[in-house]
């Protein structure tokens, strides 16, 4: 079995504004660091633009409607003082959430072992009635609530290493048992969401934190204590990865100092779990990582790390 890697380069016309660190050239890096990855491991698919009526899965109608319409025909606009559109937003912003329900369909019919999504705008922060923090569209949560609906996987969980809280993806998915939300994050930080004490209902949210300045041992704890244990309490039928690389040392949005290779190692960790209640199904899908170099590395330890776990004995 091979890791597909969904890419499309609509998602490098999504810009939203000068300066800003949530920039196409993110893509650019992804990209140039993937054309050196093995073939024979790695199925490269575009991303198709998701059906209008599938965002409904995390939104409502008429949050889908102020956003389409807050973007413009030409130019730049802006939802927040974070996140701004341009003219190219649209297209880029129904590929993002339709790569990850495609993953979906290419892991659950058996097509590749896993997948990454290398999309952008990026998905965590985005609540069922608002855009926020560089989001339109929660990617990730759409793509689990699909699972569900179209296969019938009872129990979707969600882990979130992006160095911010994914307010988004908990808003979602924090009332309904059947759904898990696990993040490690720096705290305190934007959004100023995900305190310990948010456990949602049963226990189906888990919230990590790391302080400013933690490294590989607090990170690593912090997925071994907290995340692995609610992750195997909760028995995840489909595993899904916020993968945001902002945690990063180099990165310039942040403060805590973790490398490539953690992200490498999360990632072991999580596949293991899928493997023993998942079948082994993953889909992971880019948030944050504003430093090129350091993204561009660290995703490609995290996709390396996807398809080791689809060789055969992993």
């Amino acid at each position: 079995m091979t890791t597909r890697l969904y890419m499309h380069p609509a998602c490098r016309e999504h810009d939203p504004g000068l300066h800003h660190p949530e920039r196409p050239d993110r893509l650019v890096a992804i990209e140039r660091a993937f054309a050196a990855l093995p073939a024979e491991r790695f199925d490269r698919a575009e991303a198709p633009a998701i059906e209008l009526e599938l965002l409904e899965l995390a939104h409502p109608a008429a949050h889908i409607e102020r956003v389409m319409k807050a973007i413009p025909e030409t130019g730049y606009g802006a939802i927040d003082a974070d996140t701004g559109v341009s003219a190219g937003s649209r297209e880029a912003a129904l590929r993002a959430a339709g790569a990850a329900v495609a993953a979906v369909d290419a892991v659950a019919g058996g097509e590749v072992g896993n997948a990454f999504c290398a999309v952008r705008p990026p998905g965590h922060h985005a609540e069922p009635d608002r855009a926020m923090g560089f989001c339109l569209f929660n990617n990730i949560a759409i793509a689990g609530l699909y699972a569900r609906q179209k296969y019938g996987f009872g129990r979707i969980a969600v882990v979130d290493f992006d160095v911010h809280h994914g307010n988004g993806t908990q808003a979602v998915f924090e009332g309904d048992p059947d759904l898990f939300y696990a993040s490690t994050h720096q705290w305190p930080l934007y959004p100023g969401t995900g305190a310990p004490t948010e456990t949602g209902v049963n226990r189906n949210v888990v919230n990590a934190i790391l302080p400013p300045m933690a490294g590989s041992d607090e990170f690593r704890a912090a997925i071994r204590e907290r995340v692995i244990p609610g992750l195997e309490r909760f028995r995840p039928d489909f595993l899904f990865i916020s993968a945001g690389f902002d945690g990063h040392r180099d990165d310039p949005l942040a403060m805590l100092n973790l490398v490539e290779e953690d992200y490498a190692w999360a990632t072991r960790q999580l596949c293991a779990v899928a493997a023993g209640f998942a079948g082994g199904r993953v889909v992971s899908t880019l948030e944050g990582g504003y430093d090129l170099d350091a993204l561009a590395a660290s995703a490609v330890a995290h996709v390396a790390a996807l398809a080791d776990s689809t060789l055969p004995g992993d």
